[in-house]
């Protein structure tokens, strides 16, 4: 079997390490001690301190790199959790390794072009030229939210915050549990939509076995997930997911183009339906969620202050290649086309070769957002009776207890649990989109930042937070109610 370069799999495995993993707010504490000690692999950037710059406040200065690694007592690390001295609180989040401009784009653009691309075409034949703005608009909205979050790391110039859940809490003491469960519900919303996708695509090739049966064949072979441990495993599936994400891509464009005789612009039309849009937008911000990781990705930033220009053009680019991917799907399929764009092949062939590669990039891309819930779950419910609810997970040799890998296999059928009994696709990204999407990327970057930065803020800048709240909070709340129509429809009708 043909090996990828060592570079790229080092990288991928640098992205999961740090950037993915590192971003998953533990509630309590930074996870200094015993985190990632028993069953993870134990990185070494959780001894890492980042020194603060009162010139720094996120913006055009970059402030010193952390000081290097150095072994902390259990007397030290105790003072680093707050429980005595003086000590400046440990990034948990700042890797040994930092990366580039380039490579911090790469991140983003890795988490917001994903497999549910598929989707944005059907989404341009229901909205139109709106779904099209909507793709634009909401990359433009979702670049500033995540300047605002940045932003609400600094306090006076020095580096007081690190993660999504410290902003959260220092707006509000306990608001980070409900930050904690917003990423929790995405995560999993994500895995079953996985699921979903998966049944839709398989059902295409064969249609002789009905969704469900195929969701469940594709959960049995899932339940490997539950003996999950390892970030190398989880980083060389996820190289194998992003290498046939670009080949599906790189197919499907080149078919699109091919059919540019039959494309007619007239087809896109302005009407504007207000009962089906707003689930567009949802499927549409859905794909834009990535607000969870920009903290630990800017601390890992060689040049900081680069950041916001780095966010713009991943945000630009992938704006332009969403708005022309949907586009061109559109143009070339008009009304036959389907929710996945691959099921609108009319080569029987070619759909199942296109659908087949699409169903292994889903199989590939579970395991990642299930790695992190479980890791969620376990750092904030079962590290032992001294610090959790329950106790932990792992033996004294390491070793996974059994009852802990059965309640991964209830997780996992959980997924399934609920794929089966809403298997659709767009609804159920527009549903998620308008909820969990909205408050994530929209309505909380813009609330924390009013409240933390209004001392030395100008009248434009609060009424800018004022306008996206208003807007977020007009999408979260006609999107929740229309998709979830959409959503009681379609069960209706199935039944």
């Amino acid at each position: 079997v043909m090996q990828p370069p060592s570079h790229a799999r080092k990288f991928q495995d640098w992205t999961n390490k740090h950037i993915f993993a590192g971003s998953i707010d533990n509630l309590g504490e930074h996870p200094l001690d015993d985190a990632w000690e028993t069953g993870y692999q134990a990185p070494d950037y959780q001894n890492q301190t980042m020194a603060s710059n009162d010139n720094y406040d996120g913006g055009d200065r970059s402030p010193p790199r952390p000081s290097p690694p150095k072994e902390i007592s259990p007397n030290e690390t105790s003072k680093l959790n707050g429980n005595g001295g003086d000590e400046v609180e440990a990034d948990a989040h700042v890797g040994s390794e930092p990366i580039t401009a380039l490579q911090a784009a790469w991140n983003v653009t890795n988490a917001i072009q994903g497999m549910f691309i598929v989707g944005l075409p059907i989404a341009v034949k229901v909205g139109g030229w709106w779904s099209v703005g909507a793709m634009v608009g909401v990359a433009y909205i979702c670049y500033w939210t995540g300047v605002l979050l940045i932003e609400c790391l600094y306090d006076k110039g020095e580096k007081i915050r690190f993660s999504y859940r410290d902003v959260a809490e220092a707006y509000h003491p306990g608001f980070g549990r409900v930050v904690l469960a917003a990423q929790l519900t995405e995560l999993l919303s994500t895995c079953i939509i996985y699921l979903v996708l998966a049944g839709d695509l398989l059902q295409a090739c064969f249609p002789s076995i009905d969704k469900p049966a195929w969701m469940m064949l594709v959960s049995s072979v899932l339940l490997g997930c539950s003996f999950l441990d390892s970030l190398q495993v989880v980083s060389n599936l996820s190289l194998a997911n992003a290498v046939s994400h670009l080949i599906v891509n790189a197919i499907m464009m080149i078919y699109c183009l091919s059919q540019i005789s039959s494309w007619s612009l007239s087809s896109v039309t302005f009407g504007l339906d207000f009962y089906t849009l707003p689930t567009m937008i949802g499927v549409v911000v859905f794909g834009y969620t990535s607000h969870i990781f920009l903290p630990s990705l800017e601390g890992n930033m060689k040049e900081p202050k680069q950041f916001n220009a780095m966010l713009k053009w991943s945000h630009v680019a992938a704006a332009a290649f969403k708005a022309i991917f949907g586009l061109m799907g559109f143009l070339t399929f008009g009304e036959f086309t389907q929710q996945e764009i691959s099921n609108s092949l009319p080569n029987q062939n070619f759909k199942i070769l296109i659908n087949l590669v699409l169903v292994v990039k889903a199989l590939l891309s579970y395991p990642l957002p299930f790695f992190a819930a479980v890791h969620i779950i376990r750092d904030n419910y079962f590290k032992g009776t001294k610090k959790t609810m329950f106790t932990g997970c792992y033996s004294n040799d390491g070793s996974l207890r059994e009852w802990a890998l059965f309640l991964r296999l209830l997780l996992i059928l959980f997924t399934l649990f609920v794929a089966l009994s809403v298997p659709y696709l767009i609804e159920v990204m527009g549903l998620i989109g308008n909820i969990t999407g909205t408050m994530l990327s929209f309505i909380w970057p813009a609330l924390f930042h009013l409240k933390l930065k209004s001392a030395g803020m100008v009248d434009r800048d609060r009424k800018f937070d004022q306008a996206i709240i208003g807007l977020g909070s007009m999408i979260c709340i006609s999107g929740f109610y229309f998709s979830a129509k959409q959503l009681h429809l379609a069960i209706q009708h199935s039944d």
